[in-house]
Order: C-alpha cells, then structure tokens, then sequence
C-alpha cells in the first residue's frame, strides 16, 4: 500500500478578507504565498498563506466570502483546529507578540505532544502554536518574525467524527497512517514521514449538531502526493475502497482529487508539483493577483468586483500595529 507523506495543505472559509490577510500574514507572519481567485467563484479571493516558498505542509488557504455574513459552526464533519508547529523554546516570544498586538490566547498547556498556546483567527476558527521540540525551517518566512520562533508549517489537524474508528480505519487502510499515541480524547496517526504537517488526530464527536460551513470553518483538508503517479496510486486505493472520488483537477499550482471519508469530511489529494513558482517568482509570490489562463479575458472585470486587500502592508515591514 501507498502512502501520504502528510498534509498538503488545508483550506478554510474567512469573512473579510483584510482582516484575514491581517491575521495570518501580519500577526502569525507567513508569508502571503498566493493571491488568486476561487475557480468556482472568481468574484472571491482564494488566499494562500505558508512558508517563505510555500512548501506542501506549510500551505493554509482561504475563500473569504466577505458578502455571505454566514457564519460556519465546527463540529462532526469537519476538521475543527489546525495545529502550527514552531521552534523549541519560541513559545515565550509568541506568548508577548500576541499579547502585546492585542490578541486574546490561552496557555501555554501541556499536553504529550509538547507545550502550546491555543487562540482563534478573527472568524473564529481554532488555532494552536505547538512547540513539539522542532527546529526552526531554513524555509521559514521571516518578514515579521525572526527565524528562531517562526511558524515552520503544519504540526497536525483535528478530523471531528460522529465514527472515530471508521474514520481511523479509513485512514490507516487506505491512505497509510499508522496509530500513534493519542491524548485528550483523541484518536492519533501519523505517516511516519519526517517534517511538517505529519499528524491526524481523530476526535469521536457522536453527539451535538454537525458542523456548518461558513466563516469560520474548514471546508477541506489535503493529503501529500509527491508526484502524479502517486496521486493515482493514492486515488485508486480510495475508489478500491468503494469511496467514490472525482477525476484529476488542475489548480494551476497542484493537481487535485477530491473525496470524502467516513465522516463526511471533504479530503483531496494534491501533488507537491508543480508549485506556486509556476506564475511568479519566487521573490515575488504573492505581489500581484495571479489568474488562470481562461480567466484572464475577465480580469477587468474580476479585479472590479474583488474588495480592495492591502497585501505589501502584511507581507513587509517591521512592526506590525493593528490589533484584531
């Protein structure tokens, strides 16, 4: 059986855009990797955010529907936190950064997987620093945090289920997790790769209304393929299965396959190349919006309806001001 090295990238729905780019890029410091369009949707941003190449395990992406004013509700059904991971001993320098920019936290706890600081983005959406006793990435962006404490990527997602063992087995039978040691309740896998973005925890939610999209929530999570032959490999493995999955899709940056498991939660798969390089270079990914071709005839009028995004406010500079 194939395996994923780990997540690819994970992808969640935000209000305002601004105040998104705000958060991720000016408080958290990565780096602004991509600025597109939903493909489904030109009339929405699609934000990438990750390290300072936008490495597969480093990438978080946004569609801000900043006109729904629909609000998401975590629960069964979704992943329901995302977990950072950053240097050894970067804990103190994030607890006083968001501390003195205005934003609430709570910790830093201690759990088996190390010491973290949990918060929420501006949505709400549950977000945790887990210093896991990790190096700093040579590939960290340092535009607004040193290297030393910068976040270096994923450390893990929540998969909140109704069926924490069909999702677990789902997951080690067909895309080649192992169990792990578990804590607070949940369920544990890794792939067993070494770096980012390795780790699935399982959380049994049987009771409680299902999770909502909207602002807020996670709409989908993405597995590793290193190249195209392992993503059919992979695909197969799900339809063999019996869990029906579409065909390949191209993102312009990576290639896509979607499904879902068990537990209603929406998995792809995606392929580490070709890379966000493809359309810019690298000293200047996410500077301008970038479109697909087919849509280029239509960038008047895309760029007409999107809100305006102060970008190179977030991505440069030395201080960052503003509170959310």
């Amino acid at each position: 059986m194939q395996n994923t090295p780990g997540i690819h990238h994970i992808t969640a729905i935000a209000g305002d855009a601004q105040k998104n780019l705000d958060f991720y890029s000016g408080i958290l410091g990565l780096r602004l990797v991509k600025k597109t369009v939903n493909y489904d949707d030109p009339g929405t941003y699609h934000l990438y955010y990750g390290d300072a190449s936008g490495s597969p395990g480093s990438i978080l992406t946004f569609f801000p529907w900043t006109s729904s004013g629909f609000r998401g509700r975590p629960g069964p059904g979704q992943v329901t936190t995302i977990s950072f991971s950053v240097p050894t001993g970067s804990l103190g320098f994030w607890a006083q950064r968001l501390k003195s920019l205005g934003t609430d936290y709570q910790g830093p706890r201690e759990r088996s997987d190390g010491t973290f600081i949990a918060l929420r983005d501006p949505d709400g959406m549950s977000v945790e620093l887990v210093d896991a006793g990790s190096p700093a990435s040579n590939d960290a962006w340092t535009g607004r945090v040193p290297g030393a404490s910068a976040i270096r990527g994923f450390h893990s997602a929540a998969l909140s289920v109704r069926d924490a063992e069909a999702t677990a087995r789902f997951l080690t039978s067909v895309l080649g997790f192992a169990a792990a040691d578990g804590s607070d309740g949940r369920l544990r896998f890794s792939t067993g790769a070494a770096g980012i973005g390795t780790i699935a925890d399982v959380v049994g939610s049987p009771d409680g209304p299902a999770g909502r999209m909207g602002a807020g929530a996670i709409h989908h999570i993405a597995w590793r393929a290193g190249d195209d032959a392992l993503q059919l490999l992979l695909r197969s493995q799900v339809t063999d299965a019996g869990t029906p999955a579409t065909a390949v899709i191209d993102r312009t940056y990576f290639h896509s396959v979607y499904f879902q498991e068990p537990g209603g939660i929406l998995f792809e798969i995606a392929t580490d190349p070709p890379g966000f390089t493809v359309d810019e270079p690298a000293d200047r990914l996410g500077a301008s919006l970038m479109l697909p071709a087919w849509l280029e005839s239509s960038r008047a009028q895309i760029e007409k309806a999107l809100p305006p995004l102060e970008a190179e406010a977030a991505n440069g500079g030395e201080a960052w001001t503003q509170a959310v």
